[in-house]
């Protein structure tokens, strides 16, 4: 499992071996630069991997887009705008686009939920053709226009993957509320970084009578693919930018409680760890140590401190795996790790057998 550097982006690639094939599933792909940066005239961790992927023969089996936010498509964009034979490496995509979603409730298109590509803009070819992604991915046949939606399960070359999100209600809420002048979810973040308090501070004000948690309440991160990934026995709990209600309303109906809790040997960490979109019914229902956040602290500020205090304090064993390594540095003080034994990685990669 790579976690790839995607800016303020999400962008994962698993790789594992069936009894016939080495298979990549990539989740997400973070925003430009994590394919392509044209002010630094840099390629990217995405590029690296594509290339890597076209190295060995293999495919991307499985492409997730898991929502429509600029840090989760844009990657895929870029690469597909600067080469032309990008759709040849992907066999499937899960993507739940305006138009889909607007057929499967019979309700009319939201415009604003419309993605363009400009395809091929790079010098070699010399063309800048503006077309809707949807129509790029049909006509290369790489998308069957199915909705992903919450309740479905897929089992395919030894991998379940068990949707939790979306359901009807967010689905709807996106097709219905979306506009793409307010869509912006900084919102859920602070105007600057919550990093000066501390970890202590933080539990004790939580702790106190008449807290309340504050949900996201953004369409688009509503609407968000999240699933339960299971290979070799072994779960995984990827969340996007998911909405902790919804997530704690499914795996409750999937039997989980605080005494039986769903084992995950990884929980990817809901909106790169922003304060409004994990919350303390969520982290009860999932048991792990390892909990990933994906973000270089760009643009909304993430992750938030207290996001990361509310785990101390429900798994104080929590090791928290970071794809920048100026995050982890600067996110804990001095007295954080005197009150508690933090355990906080810089981590490009995981293996599980």
């Amino acid at each position: 499992m790579k976690f790839l550097k995607a800016g303020n982006g999400d962008s994962f690639l698993l790789s594992f071996k069936d009894d016939e094939l080495n298979r990549n599933i990539l989740i997400d792909s973070g925003i430009e630069s994590t394919y392509y940066n044209s002010s630094t005239n840099n390629y990217g961790d995405l590029k690296s991997e594509i290339d890597n992927i076209k190295d060995k023969k293999e495919v991307i089996d499985l492409l997730v887009l898991s929502h429509i936010d600029n840090d989760h498509i844009c990657g895929l964009t870029e690469w597909f705008s600067r080469d032309e034979d990008a759709y040849k490496l992907i066999k499937n995509i899960w993507f739940n686009s305006g138009k889909t979603i607007a057929a499967y409730f019979k309700e009319p298109e939201n415009k604003d939920l419309q993605i363009e590509l400009k395809v091929f803009t790079n010098p070699q070819t010399g063309v800048n053709e503006a077309i809707e992604f949807e129509n790029y991915l049909l006509k290369h046949k790489i998308w069957d226009k199915k909705i992903v939606i919450q309740g479905d399960v897929v089992e395919d070359h030894g991998v379940k993957i068990q949707i939790l999100s979306p359901d009807k209600a967010q689905l709807i809420k996106l097709l219905k509320e979306y506009k793409k002048v307010t869509g912006d979810d900084a919102y859920t973040a602070p105007k600057e970084k919550d990093w000066g308090k501390n970890i202590s501070d933080y539990i004790k004000e939580e702790n106190e009578d008449g807290f309340k948690f504050l949900q996201d309440n953004s369409p688009k991160n509503g609407s968000s693919i999240s699933f339960i990934l299971t290979i070799n026995k072994k779960n995984f709990l990827f969340l996007g930018d998911s909405h902790p209600k919804a997530i704690v309303s499914c795996l409750e109906q999937m039997g989980y409680n605080k005494e039986n809790p769903l084992e995950v040997e990884l929980l990817k960490i809901s909106h790169h760890g922003s304060k409004s979109n994990t919350n303390k019914e969520l982290l009860e229902l999932v048991k792990t140590d390892n909990y990933f956040i994906s973000t270089d602290s760009t643009e909304h500020n993430h992750p938030n401190k207290r996001t990361l205090a509310r785990i101390i304090s429900v798994n104080p064993n929590a090791i928290f795996h970071f794809n920048y390594e100026h995050v982890r540095n600067e996110l804990f003080s001095t007295q954080d790790r005197q009150d508690f034994q933090i355990k906080a990685l810089f981590t490009k990669e995981l293996n599980f057998k």
